[in-house]
């Protein structure tokens, strides 16, 4: 290893952040691998392949685990018990790792964590997964069933069954499990797709083209995207395709007033913020609840060179009067349960509850009869989350349109590519499911204020 640093040891600390101490675990990877940036690719790959897979599989990989262990995993000491999950993931899913050197390692590393006295114990359990990882017996039908192969807590998919049949959900628990392309947004007030496209391709990046819309890519076979130097640049921006449908339904116009209220990192408010630029003009504020998440919004605005948006700290839940009737267009992408994105942010999954949804819908309730008020007569309400759950979607533009009868969902058939039209299931609305869309699952709703 280079400089004596240990891959397995920290792919364990960073299990401990984000399993004992409730760290999110796409920015506990983040920060390791920018303060290991100096070790060679192949480590890096290392580490972000264990701890990503073995969160996206603990339900799975504990359901092992209580198969030969007398000790189950929830008795477990954390340290051990993560250090457990992380090799059974390796014997299960990583053939290029030998299973007799995932066990050495893990009986080297237990005991460098200060557990020599639990060395057998660990070598003991990993030896009898390696001999009976092939025979484990599933649960053979149900939700049970998908719970256990996808490491998805039984009560979201009870919660999904409301909505989903069980096919759709299977494809969309397949889609989290599946490694994807990084999804980017061709920043058009600085080149074009197909500029941008010979650039990173020289830069040895493979590119694609996303078929929703012309200016989104798909990139693979990098390293690390600060190195490149179309990124640092800021000839483009990372993006899902999903968040860029909602600035393209948003359809802003020369001169428009935006307002986004929960905007960070700021992805939609710079890309409407370009569309302005290229409009002819405009402005976007964009707000967040805290200065951390501002300053982040103001590092992407400098990355971006646009002129024409500020960031601002503000609580999206507490009403600004000086606001009232001044936008043109105010997006509401609201705090959520985020079930739609958990193939990137496997962690979600284990930290949601059925009580934390519900307050949720409240919390997204309280924004909305806030920032409904912003909107000017003939204006646009842009109301959106990352999540597969009807309550926090449509059964919420339902509520907001029986609570505030000056706003009608506006037909977006005709705004949306010919894959997605179909998919407009209620006028205004649309649900993009993993697995069924090229995109995250994420919910968009687009509606209208009544003129005076």
């Amino acid at each position: 290893m280079t400089k004596g640093i240990n891959e397995r040891e920290i792919v364990l600390s960073v299990l401990m952040e984000v399993t004992e101490h409730g760290q999110y675990s796409h920015i506990i990877l983040r920060d390791v691998l920018s303060k290991y940036q100096y070790l060679e690719k192949r480590e890096r790959a290392f580490i972000t392949r264990v701890t990503e897979g073995t969160l996206e599989h603990m339900i799975e990989i504990d359901y092992i685990l209580d198969q030969f262990s007398k000790v189950k995993v929830k008795k477990m000491k954390p340290v051990i018990r993560n250090l457990l999950r992380s090799a059974v993931y390796q014997i299960k899913y990583m053939d290029s790792v030998p299973d007799r050197a995932v066990c050495s390692e893990s009986v080297k590393l237990a005991v460098r964590k200060g557990f020599s006295g639990l060395k057998g114990y660990v070598n003991g359990v990993l030896r009898s997964v390696i001999r009976g990882i092939d025979d484990v017996k599933y649960p053979e039908s149900g939700m049970e069933r998908l719970s256990v192969i996808y490491s998805c807590p039984l009560w979201i998919l009870r919660l999904w069954e409301k909505t989903y049949s069980a096919e759709v959900i299977e494809t969309m628990l397949k889609d989290f499990q599946q490694e994807k392309p990084l999804t980017i947004r061709c920043c058009l007030n600085r080149t074009d797709p197909e500029a941008l496209k010979e650039q990173l391709e020289a830069e040895g990046v493979q590119v694609e083209q996303h078929p929703y819309l012309p200016y989104a890519l798909r990139i693979s076979g990098y390293d690390y995207l600060e190195d490149l130097k179309t990124f640092r640049e800021g000839l483009f921006t990372v993006q899902d395709i999903s968040s860029m449908l909602a600035g393209e339904l948003a359809a802003p116009e020369k001169g428009a007033r935006i307002l986004d209220v929960c905007a960070a990192p700021g992805g939609k408010s710079l890309h409407l913020a370009e569309k302005l630029e290229l409009a002819g003009g405009g402005t976007v504020e964009a707000r967040d609840l805290t200065e951390y998440k501002t300053e982040l919004i103001r590092e992407n605005i400098s990355r971006s060179g646009l002129t024409n948006i500020t960031a601002v700290c503000r609580d999206a839940s507490v009403f600004d009067e000086t606001m009232a009737e001044k936008a043109d267009i105010v997006i509401a992408d609201l705090p959520c349960s985020g079930l739609g994105v958990i193939g990137k942010k496997a962690d979600l999954r284990y930290n949601s509850s059925p009580e934390g949804i519900e307050s949720l819908i409240c919390l997204q309730r309280k924004i909305l009869s806030c920032v409904r008020a912003y909107v000017k007569p003939g204006g646009t309400l842009v109301y959106s989350t990352c999540t597969l759950n009807d309550g926090e979607n449509i059964e919420n533009v339902r509520w907001f349109l029986r609570e505030y009868p000056e706003f009608s969902p506006a037909d977006i058939r005709e705004e949306l590519c010919p894959q997605l039209a179909g998919s407009v299931e209620e006028k205004g609305c649309i649900q993009l499911l993993p697995g069924v869309h090229e995109s995250d699952g994420f919910f968009i709703a687009k509606l209208v204020k009544r003129r005076k």
